[in-house]
């Protein structure tokens, strides 16, 4: 329970004010049309921004980094 806590309370950035914020208004707009696939997606935008996750979850997109040695010889 307290590493829900932790998880739901902090590292709060604009990114996800950004997800919760458009979460909120599709949720709002999906009630006021009557229209629930976009009800759907203000569910997936709200989730995303509590967990603090996104499309491919945590760093899921990130390319790996590799230090490449140079092998460079010097010609004489």
């Amino acid at each position: 329970m307290e590493a829900l806590k932790q998880k739901l309370f902090t590292n709060w950035n604009f990114s996800r004010f950004l997800r919760l914020g458009m979460g909120l208004w599709m949720l709002v707009w999906s009630v006021q049309s009557a229209d629930w696939a976009v009800g759907l997606f203000s569910g997936l935008f709200i989730y995303m921004a509590l967990s603090n996750t996104g499309c491919c979850g945590v760093q899921g997109c990130a390319v790996p980094y590799k230090h490449k040695k140079d092998d460079v010889s010097e010609e004489a």
